[in-house]
């Protein structure tokens, strides 16, 4: 029987950096590709500071607004600041109370387990929509948010076509053919000594997006798109 615990190092780092405001960086790793890292700095980053993509899904937020895995809370600290009524979710304990230490409605809360409860904005950014995991679990995802949805509302997401990390100099696309689609991934968070367990994230190309969106009896529009990242509004069809 596996008996391993795990800690919560996003949560550690948001409350450690919240704290003293030292540099650091969250370790990300990765069953298909080399280490990236997360310097901490960019959990915290200003309004001004964000990239386009986010200051636009702000802009066109409105009324009753989830923010689904906020984490140091940026987005809704900015719309709560514009007078905008915000709830925040996130899986990390430690996130959650940094989120309610800052004066923000926030619980610890899969957005899987939500129901009875209705907005009219829900907010995935920083990829967000990739806690469906995997390609085939999309619609799923998207049905769930279409029953979370006011009429008239709307899901707001960033995701990126990684399809480049296949390509080889020909521009030709090598892939794994035991794998489903290659926007799959698997990763793990560290930070210090803190390591998290390996979960399943998804990053899918606007296309596949707007077919699952579709199935599900929603209608995807790609905002705009900044290299091989682009946001996109999901409104019901």
């Amino acid at each position: 029987m596996n008996t391993k615990t795990y800690g919560d190092p996003i949560g550690k780092a948001i409350q450690e950096f919240a704290r003293d405001r030292r540099p650091g960086d969250i370790i990300v790793s990765s069953d298909i590709c080399e280490d990236d890292i997360i310097p901490l700095e960019v959990l915290f980053r200003s309004y001004e500071d964000m990239p386009q993509i986010e200051k636009m899904a702000l802009e066109r937020c409105k009324g009753k607004i989830l923010d689904v895995g906020a984490g140091a809370g940026i987005h809704a600290n900015y719309l709560s600041d514009m007078g905008m009524d915000v709830t925040c979710i996130d899986i990390s304990a430690g996130a959650v109370e940094h989120l309610k230490d800052m004066g923000l409605k926030a619980s610890r809360t899969n957005f899987f387990d939500l129901k009875d409860v209705k907005y009219d904005t829900i907010l995935m950014l920083m990829n967000g929509i990739g806690i469906a995991g995997k390609l085939s679990n999309l619609e799923r995802t998207l049905q769930h948010a279409k029953s979370l949805l006011n009429p008239g509302g709307k899901i707001l997401c960033d995701s990126s076509d990684i399809r480049y990390l296949y390509e080889d100099e020909d521009g030709s696309m090598w892939v794994n053919l035991n794998t489903e689609y290659y926007g799959n991934f698997r990763f793990q968070m560290k930070y210090k000594k803190e390591k998290g367990p390996w979960f399943d994230w998804l990053y899918v190309d606007f296309d596949s997006l707007f077919q699952a969106a579709k199935n599900v009896g929603l209608k995807a529009s790609r905002l705009t798109e900044i290299d091989d990242h682009f946001l996109a509004e999901l409104t019901l069809a």
